[in-house]
């Protein structure tokens, strides 16, 4: 039996959609938040994808066999887990990505619900992203601040449409203490409200601009709807670029800068390949002109938005009063763009990327590339491990690992590692070095060859620039092979059905947008294409199109 839970707290309502499945004498529910304070018709539409997913859903495994939700304990009972490797076959997205996240000790849970815990190797990928964006912007002549965490209400309320958006979304400090605060605090899901009020106060003169700051920082956003880390939580980190401008020209120019900065870093470290392209008016940023973002494809087929520009022309400047004296000495509003890239990629590099072993990791953005096994026998052990330092020394730029460990066999350690997604795994024996050379292991291909000793530092940066060029190609070939074109819904729908992203004709009129999200479960129109419209219909109302969108489900 499946149907509708609605909880009040004060005046809000807050709606679930349960399934319930008796057996024997227990009855098991199954629950998907709906959302607060919806209308009748996006409430029937929520209820519609909540079933589909609830229909699709498994029976949960019973307490020794969930490994989804619980980290895997590091006591020694336990520490041969990771020997099975994943269980789970990428097909079965949640599941697979789930124990790709705990077995190759990325993150794990926390006891607050939809926030996770960062661990040494992510947050280590997440510090490269930072640094070769960082570079990027400083050479656009931006500077890193930092803003307070906390708004006033007062100041998030100053752009209302910008407000309304964010608002079911919003954290509140109401209390320092045991203490009721005289006016509440907003927890930071974004920042030009607490940032604009002082640029009122910097901006005087045209010699005041172009002023370019950013922030790398942490917000949060208390989304409900099935939280699914590195993709969506509660609380996540990015940077905000803010810029402000004498005239709308210089801003607008600025766009093409920032987003091919965050296209290098996304295809030069992370190797995946995505679209630029302008949402439609419906989907763009709340209070923006207009918003680009760098579009991803998953294996899956949903499609999830990476890095993003957004114009927001004087809205926030009239809102927050930021004006100077222009050059003929009549005041004006500033012009302002916003910008940012966040943890997000990284879940996006790990879906694309990795396979039913576990991880893998493109070379540019590991923090360690290269693994070195020595495999140790009592008479060649030492002989073995001066050869295993030797070649540590001799490629050290890449941050080897050196797994000298002598209470786990070779075949473990080659699983774990396969498991952490390591790009080059080096192993050698006794044998190996009467021929003076090792076994080379590539973890994209899992492709084998003996190297010779003496060759591995010419070698060894040709096999890893090879992988990362491979896992980009890879990347592009996955986006092209999951796009279908076609001027009819029905097959649009069943592009959607069949995990593929549509390409379609459509009218701007949001109404149009809203039902094709009705009438495909969900899948909405993630960004305008270039492709000039000729004499095509909308797949909706059938009047003329005013552009061709791509279609799909996301993140």
């Amino acid at each position: 039996m499946t149907y509708t839970e609605t909880k009040e707290q004060g005046e809000n309502k807050y709606y679930y959609r349960v399934k319930s499945i008796r057996k024997g004498k227990k009855v098991d529910k199954q629950r998907v938040y709906l959302g607060g304070n919806l209308k009748k018709q996006e409430l029937h539409e929520k209820e519609q994808e909540a079933d589909k997913e609830l229909e699709n859903t498994k029976e949960k495994p019973a307490k020794n066999e969930e490994i989804s939700k619980k980290p895997i304990k590091k006591s020694n009972e336990n520490k041969k887990i990771n020997t099975q490797g994943i269980t789970a076959e990428k097909d079965d997205f949640s599941e697979w990505f789930t124990q790709i996240m705990l077995k190759a000790d990325l993150a794990d849970y926390t006891a607050v619900s939809g926030c996770m815990v960062f661990k040494p190797t992510a947050w280590a990928m997440w510090e490269k992203i930072r640094e070769e964006c960082d570079k990027r912007f400083k050479k656009l002549g931006v500077q890193n601040v930092y803003f307070p965490m906390f708004i006033p209400e007062k100041y998030l309320l100053k752009e209302q449409e910008h407000v309304e958006d964010f608002a079911p979304e919003v954290a509140w400090v109401t209390h320092a203490g045991n203490t009721k605060l005289s006016e509440k605090l907003a927890v930071r899901p974004t920042s030009e409200a607490i940032m604009y009020p002082s640029l009122s106060k910097w901006i005087r003169s045209y010699r005041d601009l172009p002023l370019k700051m950013n922030q790398w920082v942490n917000v949060v956003r208390w989304e409900f709807n099935n939280p699914v880390p590195f993709f969506r939580t509660r609380e996540f980190i990015f940077n905000e670029g803010h810029t402000a401008f004498e005239t709308e020209k210089e801003a607008i120019a600025e766009g093409p800068n920032i987003l091919n900065a965050y296209k290098e870093v996304c295809e030069d470290y992370l190797a995946i390949y995505g679209i630029i392209g302008r949402k439609t008016e419906k989907e763009k940023f709340a209070g923006a002109i207009f918003s680009e973002k760098i579009h991803y494809i998953m294996p899956n087929g949903k499609a999830t938005e990476g890095p993003c520009f957004h114009h927001d022309g004087q809205n926030f400047a009239k809102a927050y009063d930021v004006k100077f004296l222009n050059q003929n000495e009549k005041e004006q509003y500033v012009f302002q763009n916003t910008w940012a890239i966040s943890t997000r990629m990284l879940g996006v590099m790990f879906a694309i990327h990795s396979d039913d072993k576990g991880l893998i990791l493109p070379p540019k953005i590991a923090p360690n590339p290269i693994v070195i096994i020595p495999i140790l026998s009592k008479e060649k052990k030492e002989e073995v491990l001066k050869i295993a330092n030797e070649i540590k020394e001799t490629l050290n730029e890449y941050s080897p690992i050196l797994d000298d460990r002598e209470d786990y066999r070779p075949g473990y350690k080659f699983n774990e590692y396969e498991l952490k997604g390591i790009p080059i795994r080096i192993e050698f024996g006794a044998r190996d070095l009467e021929k003076n050379e090792v076994i080379v292991a590539r973890r994209d291909t899992k492709e084998k060859q003996s190297i010779k000793i003496s060759e591995l530092e010419t070698e060894i940066p040709k096999i890893l620039n090879e992988i990362q060029k491979s896992l980009f190609e890879k990347s592009k070939k996955l986006f092209k092979s999951k796009i279908k074109s076609s001027n009819n819904l029905n097959e649009i729908k069943e592009i959607i059905k069949n995990k593929e992203v549509g390409f379609t004709p459509m009218c701007n009129n949001p109404d149009c947008e809203a039902k094709l999200k009705s009438e495909t479960g969900g899948a909405k129109a993630l960004f305008i294409d270039n492709k000039k419209i000729q004499s095509e219909k909308c797949i909706i109302c059938n009047k003329k199109a005013d552009y061709f969108v791509y279609v799909a489900k996301t993140y």
